[in-house]
């Protein structure tokens, strides 16, 4: 699959998404947020894929919305947000309430749905959308040169892809206001200090770690557990009560304690071998693995 303002490639069961505009610091355009949903439907079809390893080409990860057509990029204009160039354009006819669709929303939106999952390796600046669509990643890794910054009460909007239900629960409310309120750009021990990254590794590290990380995924787990954990955690968010979540993992252990993936594990555990799980995301899923309610707006 060609892409334009983006990479996208599978090696050894792990797809690697490059942020792909390095003279524009890989700055965030109506181009790349569709190109970025298409490679996660990618990930998603492909079963031989078992994690997404997300970066940017250059020196940075994304430094927001390219803010290239100047003070009307945030503007509506002919019926939706931005230019073709613009920050969070949601494309043509595409509205919510009657208002322009957050087009970084979309992206992270996206993101979250995924089957597969995610690992942000966040090589250098991360701004406005460039943060925001990291937030629904499973894990963020960082490079000692990144920063920070939920910039856009300095550009006179509002934190957008969905990052007002995602920051809070990942780094806590006090801390997710601070940063939000004050729209100041920060480093990447900061981001630790605060949970928003799990690790910080030097530069050339970081893609490394991010690999073995996956790696550890591919080659000890099954293909559906993982998918079916990852949606019981991200719902689980949600939930109203520690038996609501009961509920939701009772159901999905009554559906595959008995099948073949449960049977392999437990097998290859008694005879000191390594697993080879047979069942696949794409035809195996149970349908008790939780979904995200439905989306009016189409992701």
């Amino acid at each position: 699959m060609a892409f334009s303002e983006i990479e996208y490639g599978v090696t050894d069961r792990i797809a690697t998404v490059t942020l792909k505009r390095p003279e524009r610091l890989n700055a965030f355009t109506f181009t790349m947020r569709g190109e970025l949903i298409e490679a996660f439907d990618l990930a998603d079809a492909d079963d031989d894929v078992r994690a997404v390893v997300v970066t940017g080409a250059g020196r940075a990860f994304c430094a927001g919305a390219d803010l290239g057509g100047g003070g009307g990029t945030f503007g509506h204009r002919g019926g939706h947000r931005g230019g073709h160039r613009g920050g969070h354009p949601g494309g043509e006819g595409e509205t919510v309430d009657g208002a322009p669709r957050d087009g970084g929303g979309t992206v992270a939106l996206r993101i979250a749905r995924s089957l597969k999952p995610v690992i942000g390796a966040i090589n250098g600046p991360a701004v406005g959308v460039g943060v925001t669509m990291t937030l629904p990643m499973d894990v963020r890794l960082a490079s000692e040169t990144a920063k920070f910054g939920f910039v856009f009460a300095r550009r006179g909007i509002v934190a957008e892809a969905a990052s007002s239900w995602f920051l809070p629960r990942i780094v806590g409310i006090a801390q997710a206001m601070e940063w939000a309120t004050t729209g100041r750009v920060f480093p990447a021990s900061e981001a630790l200090e605060g949970r928003l990254v799990s690790r910080v590794h030097p530069p050339e590290e970081l893609l490394p770690a991010a690999y073995a990380l996956a790696r550890e995924i591919a080659d000890n787990t099954s293909a559906v557990s993982v998918a079916a954990i990852r949606r019981l955690m991200w719902s689980g968010l949600s939930a109203s009560s520690p038996w609501e979540a009961h509920a939701a993992d009772s159901r999905l252990m009554a559906e595959l304690g008995g099948a073949p993936d449960s049977i392999e594990g437990v097998t290859a555990f008694l005879e000191k071998r390594p697993a080879d799980f047979p069942m696949k995301v794409g035809k195996d899923l149970p349908p008790g693995v939780p979904s995200w309610p439905d989306d009016p707006y189409g992701v």
